[in-house]
C-alpha cells in the first residue's frame, strides 16, 4: 500500500506539475507564489519533524550589492535520523547535508522547486547500496507535492 501512494504521488508530480531533472537535481513547476511554495514547504517540513536551519534570500543578497535578482531563496532543513545513515554510507555525503531545497522564479515568471536526489547524492558519494537513500527521496517527493498544490 505504501509503494502504491508513493507511486501515486510521483504520477502526481509528473503529470499535474511539469519537471526537469538534471544531474541529480528535481525541478518541479508551482501553481503558486514563490513566497507561498517557499511558505508551504517550510510548515509541512516543519510538521514531519525536520530542522529547519536556515532560509537563505539570494534576491536580498543581490540587491545589497546593487545587482538584480528573481526570487531566489534556499531553506536548508534536515534531521539526524536521515542524514546519519546516509553519512555512514559514505562520509563525504556531509558536504551536501543538510538537505536544501530552492524556490526560484524564472523571466517568465514562472514559479519553481528544486531539490537534490539523495538516490542522486549516494551515486555522486560512490556509497553503493544505501537504503535510506529511497526512503528520503520519497519524503521529498511527498513534500514537494504538497507544497506545490494549492
Amino acid at each position: 500500500m505504501k509503494l502504491l501512494s508513493t507511486t501515486f504521488v510521483f504520477a502526481l508530480l509528473f503529470v499535474f506539475f511539469p519537471a526537469k531533472a538534471t544531474n541529480g537535481l528535481i525541478t518541479l513547476q508551482s501553481q503558486q507564489s514563490a513566497k507561498a511554495t517557499m511558505n508551504k514547504f517550510e510548515l509541512l517540513a516543519k510538521n514531519k519533524g525536520l530542522t529547519i536551519f536556515a532560509r537563505i534570500d539570494h534576491a536580498a543578497g543581490a540587491k545589497k550589492v546593487g545587482q538584480q535578482l528573481g526570487y531566489t531563496e534556499v531553506i536548508i532543513f534536515g534531521n539526524p535520523q536521515g542524514g546519519t545513515p546516509l553519512m555512514q554510507c559514505a562520509q563525504t555525503m556531509g558536504i551536501d547535508l543538510p538537505l536544501k531545497a530552492l524556490v526560484w522564479q524564472d523571466a517568465n515568471a514562472k514559479v519553481w522547486l528544486s531539490y537534490n536526489n539523495p538516490s542522486y547524492l549516494v551515486k555522486r558519494h560512490g556509497a553503493g547500496q544505501c537504503a535510506v537513500a529511497t526512503k528520503l527521496a520519497n519524503v521529498l517527493a511527498e513534500l514537494a507535492a504538497q507544497a506545490l498544490q494549492p
